[in-house]
């Protein structure tokens, strides 16, 4: 269990240090984070090490120094549970084991709103990102599947961004499903703007989450960093409409590192949006059309997709002499038994036993001691050759 020090210690760190900072990272693993944040405040012509951070620059470990003079954690998890939310931290229960993955990477802590809790739910999450500007089709796309995950009882992952994200995220909402929000910014900030309805209906029946403090505002970087947790806390990521250079691409590789499943959906080939997904599934990338498709790869042994297959026609029924004497009959005019027989390399009697029953199925007709093709159509095209 989590002492208040460690968790008093871990959100004045969220405030200090950047998400993903891989030196903050490492000394966190060294020192704990009390002992990073004492050296933090320590003056440090005093401290008894004369570089607590050897390898690390000056710059940045003044920037660490300098907002670890003013940040004022217990006000942060006061502002936190004032909109219902609660900081989360390595050791807790509800903490999400798979995001010691990223290794010297792993957030700080993650502050959280909703009611979920959210290690339970990430044990059975996929993520489904992609494009901002997103088609119709792409929009489609992702809430169908997200909708058919939620409906198999599957948790969606993402970052409630306009495009795929919150297409996702409606989808599995509208199924009454499980959703998780991962924002760049404090919990408490609804970015962007528009999606502020959007953002407050997850928190109260799904999840948001994010490693920053209250209050605190998204930038580019943070987008970027923001993905990682998003490939590392789900099973798999679906990615759905995404150009040569998108940050849905970056969550994929990042996935595809961590030993998670990447998976695409394919588009048209003249569209640049799909131009990034189809680079994906010509590498690392399985190509996927629907929420069957995801669960087979991200889903427990034996849980696979339906067969694919075409409809069946009534010529798929025939037997294979049967067929060969169908194939046998010229289209357009009656023919002798004689000729269909020697077409077929059967006998007469064998070839005017199956016309009997190509007969009965309404395939051919008799026309005096000739036959003939019917004029009927099936199903999906010609009787006798099964399509146009």
């Amino acid at each position: 269990m989590t002492s208040d020090d460690e968790r008093l210690a871990r959100a004045a760190l969220t405030h200090v240090v950047e998400p993903g900072d891989t030196h903050a990272g490492r000394w966190l693993a060294r020192y704990g984070a009390m002992g990073f944040l004492d050296r933090l405040r320590a003056d440090p012509a005093g401290a008894p090490e004369a570089t607590p951070f050897p390898g690390t620059g000056e710059k940045r470990v003044d920037g660490w120094r300098r907002r670890a003079a003013t940040v004022e954690p217990r006000r942060d998890l006061d502002a936190a549970e004032r909109h219902g939310g609660r900081l989360v931290v390595p050791g807790d229960t509800e903490w999400p084991r798979q995001l010691d993955d990223l290794g010297e990477a792993r957030p700080v802590g993650l502050w959280i709103r909703g009611p979920a809790d959210l290690r339970t739910w990430a044990l059975r999450s996929v993520a489904v990102v992609g494009a901002r500007a997103c088609t119709p089709y792409g929009a489609h796309m992702a809430t169908t599947l997200a909708s058919g995950l939620a409906e198999q009882g599957w948790v969606v992952v993402s970052g409630a961004a306009f495009g795929i994200d919150g297409a996702a995220h409606r989808g599995a909402l509208a199924a009454q499903g499980a959703t998780v929000a991962v924002l760049a910014c404090g919990v408490d900030i609804p970015y962007p703007r528009g999606h502020a309805g959007l953002i407050g209906r997850i928190a109260e029946q799904g999840v948001v989450i994010g490693e920053l403090p209250p209050g605190s505002h998204p930038t580019p970087s943070r987008f970027i960093l923001r993905n990682r947790v998003i490939a590392a806390l789900t099973r798999g990521t679906v990615v759905v409409e995404a150009e040569y250079r998108s940050g849905s691409l970056v969550t994929a590789r990042a996935a595809a590192r961590l030993g998670r499943h990447t998976m695409g959906v394919p588009g048209a080939v003249t569209s640049g949006l799909s131009a990034g997904v189809h680079e994906l599934l010509r590498g690392e990338a399985t190509l996927v059309t629907d929420a069957a498709e995801v669960i087979e790869l991200v889903g427990d042994m034996g849980q696979l997709a339906p067969a694919r297959r075409g409809p069946v026609l009534p010529r798929d029924l025939l037997g294979p002499d049967t067929v060969r004497v169908l194939e046998a009959m010229p289209a357009g005019r009656p023919t002798p038994l004689s000729t269909v027989s020697d077409r077929a390399g059967a006998s007469t009697d064998d070839t005017l036993a199956r016309l009997y029953e190509l007969h009965s199925l309404g395939f051919v007709e008799r026309q005096g001691d000739d036959w003939q093709l019917t004029n009927t159509p099936t199903e999906g095209g010609n009787l006798r050759r099964g399509g146009p």
